[in-house]
């Protein structure tokens, strides 16, 4: 079974989030989106179309998003089939938060690693 298939976001905390952001826009050129992050767009052999993306976006730092992780940060993993992965995780003895969301951005699953770092595992909807 393939599991992670690229990288789909990278979250953090930040104490103010929209300055935060707007230092990104000023000096390293980031489109920022309204919704106060960014979407980079790529391609690549699984995805020659291009219509897959990585998000990257601070968060509030009282934000309570990454728990029950313990890290100001959050990476976002594109899997193939997220509740295959989920139930391969489960198996394997791993921490896997019994939340799943179906949504039209699509499939959403969390697992703790060892460390105690929330990991989002996030199946795109069919084209993206």
């Amino acid at each position: 079974m393939k599991r992670v298939t690229g990288i789909g976001g990278i979250f953090f905390k930040a104490r103010d989030p929209q300055g935060l952001a707007a230092w990104y826009r000023e000096h390293l050129g980031l489109e920022l989106q309204e919704w106060g992050g960014v979407v980079f767009q790529w391609a690549g052999t699984d995805n020659p179309s291009g219509q897959g993306s990585t998000i990257w976006s601070p968060f509030d730092e009282g934000s309570d998003y990454f728990l029950p992780g313990r890290a100001p940060f959050m990476i976002n993993f594109r899997v193939a089939d997220l509740h295959a992965l989920l139930a391969a995780l489960r198996q394997e003895g791993c921490d896997v938060q019994d939340k799943v969301e179906d949504s039209p951005l699509g499939k959403f699953g969390w697992v703790i690693d060892p460390e105690g770092n929330k990991v989002e595992l996030w199946e795109p909807p069919p084209g993206q």
